[in-house]
């Protein structure tokens, strides 16, 4: 959902790329009160993830391709003792 109040620049998109669309197990719209969108599928096996140009992670299945606008850098800056639920604890 995107949030109107706040800034592009700190919006983060996706791009999910399925090789066999038969791996795209789940999208799910709701027309209802809530905005939800559910996306759900495989993208099989990890070959390899690699941040690309800074900026994009790209995490490669045997069966698809995850990308992500978020750079190394957003991932990494914060550390532990940190109550941020948008970055992961290293």
């Amino acid at each position: 959902m995107v949030n109107e109040n706040k800034p592009r620049e700190k919006e983060r998109s996706f791009s999910i790329e399925l090789k066999p669309k038969v791996t795209l197990q789940n999208i799910t719209l709701n027309n209802g009160s809530h905005e939800n969108a559910l996306i759900e599928g495989t993208i099989g096996e990890l070959e390899h993830a690699e941040f690309v140009e800074d900026m994009v992670l790209e995490v490669l299945g045997r069966k698809g391709v995850l990308r992500i606008d978020i750079s190394e850098n957003e991932v990494k800056r914060k550390g532990a003792g940190t109550n941020d639920p948008v970055y992961a604890k290293h």
